[in-house]
């Protein structure tokens, strides 16, 4: 079997070759040999299957198992002339040629590896900004909201008709033909009107409603609503106004610092608007960081540092680019592309640029995360995950083991490097 490389860049080697159909057909001999040392055939004894009957029970397997076999072969050949070992190589090889003929197999495969990158230079591109100190105003104002939503909702002081923001104390039951339906009714259920809270149309007319009042809601569910017993039906509630309802702030003194700043028993209203000013400007300077400083940067970095890039892993991109594009067509869209591979593959090279830029930037932040001594440990990436389900209302259980099971891990924990890292270069970590 002849096998010759060819260095396309610092990051390809194109691997060509010849398999002779005199080395498959060998490798059928021998797999069909200890194959038939191992079955067990009617007629046979065990152990002592004939060759010729092991070929004509499963020749196609033994032919693609021999292929394979073949196929290892000359990569393993190519990576050894080539010189590389088996962890420099990146991903999965891309066939770039596989022709059967009567004197064997035409073959081409060119194999990636991981990049070299000279990153000196890095903190030359690192843009600057002015970071950010809240104004007085803007620490009164948080306050007072802190404040206001500490605060019970209580009777308003004089009784009037409901309008539009207010928020209503209601009792209601739902019905669909005359009959109640699961889940459709409540007693004292607080409802902020213009929330969206309930089905579209329901809030509204509420609106006008005066203490006490009965009233018949006539709605209809949306046809794409979670129950499908629901969805696309119309329905009628019973609906009864008790109350509405406002909330007075608290007042704004040391005890409610002591309450909000729990543990800090010497708390003030001075130290809870210097915690309240931190958060300001962490806020600010988040802001800034994601919709400003981190774009800047990565293109930046993208546009300083050339080298060559795994060809593979570049597909790879483009392949999840065009399958997230293709979420949001239609199936008239899906089916043109389908009819049209041209179109598919127009749109191939229309991504191309962003996917390169992207796998470009993500061993740029790989090797400054090792130049820097940037880690995140598997805990930490747990415990964002976590965090993030809890303040969405989630179950940090499901969340997580729902990352899991999609291999989402990596990416998340590439990101927190990823901002962990710009933090120390942007020194928004001091």
């Amino acid at each position: 079997m002849k096998v010759t490389v060819k260095r396309l860049d610092e990051a390809n080697v194109l691997v060509s070759g010849t398999i002779e159909k005199s080395v498959i057909e060998a490798n059928i001999e021998k797999l069909a040999l200890q194959a038939g040392k191992e079955m067990k055939v009617d007629g046979f004894r065990k152990g002592k299957v004939p060759v010729h009957v092991v070929k004509k029970m499963h020749g196609d397997k033994l032919m693609q198992d021999a292929e394979a076999d073949a196929l290892k072969a000359l990569m393993d050949e190519g990576t050894k002339k080539a010189k590389l070992t088996a962890s420099e190589v990146l991903g999965q090889p891309i066939f770039k040629k596989y022709d059967k003929n009567d004197k064997g197999i035409e073959v081409e495969i060119e194999i990636s590896t991981r990049p070299e990158i000279n990153i000196e230079g890095y903190m030359d591109v690192v843009p600057t900004y002015k970071k950010t100190t809240p104004s007085a105003k803007e620490i009164e104002e948080k306050l007072t909201e802190i404040a206001l939503q500490q605060a019970p909702f209580e009777k308003i002081k004089r009784k009037r008709a409901v309008k539009d923001g207010d928020t209503t104390l209601i009792d209601f039951e739902g019905f669909i033909d005359g009959v109640v339906f699961d889940g459709g009714k409540a007693e004292k259920f607080t409802l902020k009107i213009g929330s969206g809270q309930f089905i579209p149309g329901f809030e509204e007319q509420i609106i006008g409603m005066k203490y006490e009042e009965e009233k018949t809601v006539k709605v209809t569910f949306p046809a794409e609503y979670q129950s499908a017993d629901l969805a696309g039906k119309e329905a009628e509630f019973k609906v009864t106004l008790h109350e509405i309802q406002e909330q007075v702030a608290s007042e704004i003194d040391d005890a409610l610092a002591k309450k909000l700043l729990q543990g800090d028993d010497s708390a003030t209203v001075d130290t809870l608007k210097e915690k309240i000013k931190e958060q300001i400007a962490s806020e600010k300077t988040s802001k800034i960081y994601n919709e400003e400083l981190k774009p800047k940067l990565i293109e930046a970095l993208v546009a300083k540092f050339d080298f060559a890039l795994p060809n593979n892993i570049v597909e790879q991109e483009i392949d999840a680019k065009i399958n997230a594009k293709a979420q949001s067509m239609s199936e008239d869209e899906l089916s043109e592309f389908k009819e049209h591979p041209e179109k598919v593959d127009a749109l191939r090279e229309e991504v191309r640029e962003d996917a390169t830029a992207s796998v470009k930037a993500t061993f740029i932040v790989d090797a400054l995360a090792k130049k820097e001594k940037i880690t995140i440990e598997d805990q930490e990436v747990s415990q964002a995950i976590y965090y993030e389900a809890m303040m969405s209302g989630q179950n940090p259980q499901e969340v997580i083991k729902y990352y899991q099971e999609n291999n989402l891990l990596p990416a998340v924990k590439m990101g927190m490097i990823e901002d962990k890292l710009f933090g120390k270069m942007l020194g928004l970590d001091k």
